[in-house]
């Protein structure tokens, strides 16, 4: 096979994203069923941290002890990474011990080099610039939910992060609509996400606006890891950027709730919101495993 790396979006096409969310519906109805599926028996994942983690390390890590493998978890705090060995060493040596890398860091430079030395698929776990296995666990959500996302609407309200880049890449990728609502100094950056045209997305000042008519209003928390020094400043700007019970009403009567998690109730999402009828976050974040797993078996496996 030809090794694969995925550290954004893009790195997929429509049709491999289509065997990817039947994959992990049927994976998925084997773990409701506890049935067993070891198709990465004896395979190993190395799973390194930059940026602490709570639902990236034990989706990625039960994942793949229920596919039959095992993990080795390193930090930089325990490991070499966190000194003064070079990326490229580094992924030179880890790469010809496991199978796959997962890695969750801050800046994607440093995924993108360490890919470009590995022996290994390296999967991005988050960078500050993309966030492709959560997009790809909240688009399979909404699957489970409503059906195919083609041709709907996606509100993304609050900052333009790396949430934001991935979605509009996503948006470009599988034909449907973003609009996009951040406050002012907090746009999206259209050359870091890499989208060749705007017409998967539409940009809106008044977050109401946003929503209105959407099929699935997701936002993030307005700080996140790496940018806390510029918590209160954020506060401030954000304001009015609260996922409110307004704002769902402006959306389709049906229209969904998401949030990656950690939530911030009454910062970027009210009570009321995330704990509402609408809301599918507690799916979300458990289809991250499902996904993820579907993922690990392509990229080592190629489509079973």
């Amino acid at each position: 096979m030809v090794l694969k790396h995925y550290l954004q979006f893009t790195d997929l096409d429509a049709g491999e994203y289509a065997y990817l969310f039947e994959r992990a519906a049927l994976i998925k109805r084997k773990f409701k069923a506890y049935e067993k599926h070891h198709t990465l028996a004896d395979r190993t994942l190395a799973m390194i941290f930059e940026k602490a983690s709570t639902r990236t390390r034990v989706s990625f890590e039960a994942g793949m002890y229920q596919l039959g493998g095992s993990v080795v978890h390193l930090t930089t705090g325990d490991s070499q990474l966190g000194r003064a060995e070079p990326i490229d060493d580094s992924a030179r040596v880890i790469s010809r011990m496991v199978d796959l890398v997962m890695i969750r860091t801050y800046g994607q430079d440093k995924i993108e080099k360490f890919a470009r030395y590995s022996r290994v698929p390296v999967i991005n776990g988050l960078t500050n610039e993309f966030h492709p296995c959560q997009i790809l666990a909240d688009i399979f959500t909404f699957i489970e939910h409503r059906g195919s996302i083609k041709g709907k609407t996606v509100a993304w309200v609050g900052d333009g992060n790396n949430m934001a880049n991935t979605w509009l890449q996503a948006a470009e990728l599988l034909d449907f609509t973003v609009h996009v609502s951040t406050p002012g100094g907090y746009e999206v950056d259209q050359a870091v996400a890499g989208i060749r045209s705007a017409n998967s997305y539409k940009v809106f000042s008044n977050p109401m606006d946003a929503c209105s008519g959407a099929d699935l209003v997701t936002t993030d928390v307005w700080t996140s890891m790496g940018f806390e020094a510029e918590n209160e400043a954020r506060k401030k700007a954000f304001a009015d950027w609260c996922v409110d019970s307004e704002m769902m009403r402006s959306a389709k009567p049906d229209a969904l709730f998401m949030h990656c998690l950690p939530a911030h109730r009454g910062e970027e999402v009210e009570a009321d919101v995330i704990d509402g009828p609408q809301s599918v976050v507690w799916d979300e974040a458990e289809n991250r495993m499902h996904v993820q797993k579907a993922l690990m078996e392509y990229l080592l496996l190629g489509k079973l």
